[in-house]
């Protein structure tokens, strides 16, 4: 099997991973920073066995349940820089089939970074999920604030 090949089915795979964790435990549970100070279940996923957020929990002096709101998702952001728009793909490769396109000076949601075709001067390319899920070159998408975590 092919370098490319192989590079492609990962990136598939990580993006069907991430999706995945989405469907089984919602958005917040797919990030990698839950908050500290929230109470747990105690309730373990199907699938991965991991220790679920609590989304309510007891107040003391009444004993009713109330929503945790205070989990604050790392989110990360970058502004597509490529002058004719960018051109979103379903993974990290040069070749793959486009899914969407984003025009010049949009600001993107970035779920994580991966590595993939070279593009210019980088080999990194974002997994975007505004809307659907697709790969956009780090060439061309400038991060706002905090460098994106790896897939």
């Amino acid at each position: 099997m092919s370098l490319r090949t192989t590079t492609t089915r990962l990136g598939a795979l990580v993006a069907v991973g991430a999706l995945a964790t989405l469907g089984l435990t919602g958005p917040a549970a797919a990030h990698d920073d839950p908050d500290p100070k929230a109470p747990a279940t105690g309730h373990k996923t199907p699938a991965t066995g991991h220790k679920t957020p609590a989304t309510s929990h007891k107040t003391p002096a009444t004993g009713h349940k109330t929503p945790v709101t205070d989990y604050k998702a790392p989110v990360y952001k970058g502004r597509v820089t490529a002058k004719s728009g960018l051109l979103l793909r379903d993974s990290p490769h040069r070749g793959s089939r486009v899914v969407r396109s984003e025009p010049h000076g949009k600001v993107v949601t970035i779920y994580c970074k991966t590595k993939g075709d070279r593009v210019g001067r980088t080999n990194h390319w974002y997994l975007l999920t505004d809307g659907t899920w697709a790969w956009g070159s780090a060439n061309y998408i400038a991060a706002i604030g905090k460098a994106p975590r790896w897939c």
